[in-house]
């Protein structure tokens, strides 16, 4: 790359006073990078030039070009930011300074997806504030990210080059798709997913280019056959085009249904660009009379927009092989809306109305995001990006038909929250489609759901449970949460007490001193640590985890290790794959492998990885020893018996209903009887359970309390 490509791409549609402006800031950078080199050994220079083409592909302003080039001259050099503001101005200067505040964020976000500590926490939370007050400054940062991506193999650290790959699936591609960017975030996700998951990605990588000719010509037909029939029909400027299916789009696709590569059948898609909107009904008319529409595979993004302005219509239909082809049609605006996302305001100014309504779009939901009360912690800040935010979404609508994108596994009382807060507190009941559903209920894309409000009234503290399931947003429990907290402190302070005391005596755990309770949660004050369980900012359900994490005396009166100290239950015949992650396996028909064999793992190429007996004929013949992987069959399930007593208003299903809890949870159960009071009609189940860990009672405890009837639920000690 160099500087003439840049002002010659960007003299298509800056003037000549801006390309000066661009020719300036190349010739600072070049002078302050001088003699510095890349792990790669490339001068630093290139990677600043990178920057800058990328944003000239996005057709951003000069500014943001020339802040692109500029961008780690005061990290790297002695040049200030002042010097950069006399030279250039106070507007490159503030967003060179933004990119400056940023670059401690790649070193600190860590490989996990969740941050690890404070600092950690506050370094991703400044990132998104600072793209607020200027979001041309997170552009400036995923073209950086970009280049840094494509030249990864360079860094000779695997450690760190993992560390930098999950970093930007974590945060910075699905951060490029809130944006719009879509495919600067499938690029991302490709290049992530190649170092995270090398086996994964090179199996799918090579499956795709066994089958491309095939492939392309099947699409090729395809289009061919789509162009002649909008012909016949009069639909003239119309532009037909092959969709590439993105390799870890295909990996999640398959890690979601369980299936082999040869089981993703949309691996061929088709794109329709189109001049109008009622060309795109016309043409999805045409389509579906090509071929037979897959029920409930058809999203009609045009009439309910997504969250973040993308407007396409999707369809999938069954082509002459039966095997599935997905279609998406558009307009050129909705395309060019949909490549370059928030971008799209910059770069196509003569058509500002829908890019800057996209544009405003994106930047208010960005804004409300961020509206966290001042009492938040950075933590909590970064859980509400991470649940709410980065997650995969679901797409449901109003009675009104308004679509609103929640995270996948929301329920109807996150909905509430989502549309408004006082819903949300009022919230007592849903109907989704039209029938009455559980507040717990998770929600599915296409859903219509309606919320039954009260007049008064304010959230349920259960809803806090997490395992209860009835929140799965954390912008949810933040409005809960902010709820209880404007209630009277002695109102939180007894309600606080009574739920301590209940889950010390559901656990048997009452001899405990609430003094030493409070002291695992670093509170020195009951009092305020009451406060805190009553507002939901303590869940009275992590006591028992916090015991074990001490390791005290009274970790031995749990008889359970804490969840992360369990061992985690799988199949006898589950097949751990070292060093990677989780990969579709089979056991091969050729020998036949049964737990207690000695095996070996076979990278196939599309089928995922294949189990073999060390001694089968076909693996001792092999050649390909760089396929062989060492695996191992999975351990056995660990559990551990729990006597739990029931006590209950007899009723007729009521054992039905209790055996439904334990089937649901896959807790086993090795002992039963009941006793019934005639006089009181009052019948106490004792049972004696087979769990994992901690956690897993707890859950199971909590949903026997939800049964009808049930007045008190409690594990019986010894």
């Amino acid at each position: 790359m160099d500087i003439e490509t840049i002002l010659l791409e960007a003299s298509e549609y800056l003037p000549q006073v801006d390309l000066e402006i661009i020719q300036r800031a190349y010739e600072r950078a070049n002078q302050a990078h001088g003699g510095q080199v890349r792990e790669s050994g490339e001068d630093y220079i290139h990677h600043c030039l990178s920057v800058g083409h990328s944003l000239v592909q996005l057709g951003l302003d000069a500014s943001t070009i020339a802040a692109g080039l500029l961008h780690d001259v005061v990290e790297d050099s002695d040049i200030t930011t002042e010097a950069l503001r006399r030279e250039f101005g106070d507007e490159i200067a503030r967003l060179v300074d933004g990119m400056t505040k940023l670059s401690g964020l790649d070193e600190s976000i860590g490989e996990s997806s969740a941050p690890r500590t404070t600092h950690e926490a506050e370094n991703l939370r400044k990132m998104f504030l600072v793209m607020v007050d200027d979001p041309r400054i997170i552009l400036v940062k995923l073209a950086d990210r970009l280049h840094n991506m494509r030249t990864l193999k360079a860094v000779q650290d695997n450690a760190r080059r993992r560390r930098i790959a999950g970093e930007t699936l974590d945060i910075f591609a699905p951060l490029a798709g809130r944006l719009g960017m879509y495919q600067l975030k499938w690029e991302l996700e490709d290049l992530g997913f190649r170092y995270v998951n090398p086996p994964a990605y090179n199996d799918i990588a090579a499956s795709l280019n066994e089958r491309r000719q095939e492939r392309e010509r099947q699409v090729k037909a395809f289009i061919e056959r789509i162009e002649r029939a909008l012909a016949e029909e009069g639909i003239a400027g119309a532009k037909v085009v092959g969709r590439p299916k993105h390799i870890h789009s295909i990996y999640k696709k398959m890690q979601r249904k369980g299936v082999s590569f040869e089981q993703i059948y949309d691996v061929r898609a088709v794109r329709i660009i189109v001049g109008a909107i009622p060309e795109c009904y016309h043409v999805l008319g045409v389509v579906h009379n090509l071929w037979r529409p897959v029920s409930g595979g058809f999203d009609d993004y045009i009439a309910s927009p997504k969250d973040n302005s993308y407007q396409s219509l999707h369809t999938d239909v069954v082509a002459e092989d039966g095997k599935t082809l997905e279609i998406q049609i558009r307009t050129q605006e909705m395309h060019e809306l949909a490549e370059f996302g928030i971008a799209a305001h910059w770069k196509y100014k003569e058509r500002r109305r829908q890019a800057d309504q996209a544009f405003e779009n994106r930047i208010q939901w960005f804004q409300s995001v961020l509206a966290t009360p001042r009492d938040e912690d950075a933590q909590a800040f970064v859980d509400l990006m991470k649940s709410d935010v980065f997650r995969d979404q679901v797409y449901v609508f109003t009675p009104a038909g308004q679509a609103i994108e929640l995270p996948v596994g929301s329920t109807p009382i996150d909905f509430a929250y989502h549309v408004h807060t006082e819903i949300g507190h009022r919230c007592r009941g849903a109907k989704v489609n039209g029938r009455l559903v559980s507040l717990n209920y998770q929600l599915n894309s296409g859903e219509r759901i309606e919320i039954l409000t009260t007049k008064r009234g304010g959230p349920s503290r259960d809803w806090l449970n997490p395992d209860l399931g009835y929140l799965r947003t954390a912008r949810a429990r933040q409005k809960v949460r902010q709820w209880f907290r404007r209630q009277a402190r002695e109102q939180n302070i007894d309600r606080g007490r009574d739920l301590v005391e209940k889950e010390l005596r559901r656990l048997s755990l009452e001899k405990l001193k609430l003094e030493d309770v409070a002291k695992l949660f670093r509170q020195d004050s009951l009092d305020d640590f009451f406060a805190k369980v009553g507002t939901g900012d303590i869940q009275p359900s992590t006591i028992s985890t916090k015991l074990a994490e001490t390791g005290t005396e009274e970790e031995a009166e749990l008889g359970l290790p804490p969840p992360e100290a369990a061992q985690l239950a799988t199949l006898d015949t589950s097949i751990k794959v070292k060093s990677v992650g989780n990969l579709l396996t089979n056991l091969a028909r050729c020998c036949n492998p049964v737990p207690g064999d000695a095996i070996v793992g076979y990278i196939t190429r599309g089928r995922g990885i294949t189990v073999h007996r060390k001694d089968c004929p076909n693996i001792l013949r092999t050649d390909e020893h760089d396929r062989l992987i060492e695996v191992s069959w999975g351990e056995d399930k660990k559990t551990y018996p729990v006597r739990v007593r029931i006590l209950a208003y007899d009723r007729t299903r009521l054992l039905r209903d209790i055996g439904e809890v334990i089937g649901n949870e896959d807790v086993g159960m090795s002992h039963a009887n009941v006793t019934k009071a005639k006089e009181e009609n009052l019948a106490t189940f004792t049972v004696v359970l087979e769990v994992t860990d901690m956690q897993q009672l707890r859950r199971v405890l909590s949903q026997f309390e939800l049964l009808p009837n049930v007045l008190e639920v409690r594990r019986i000690a010894g």
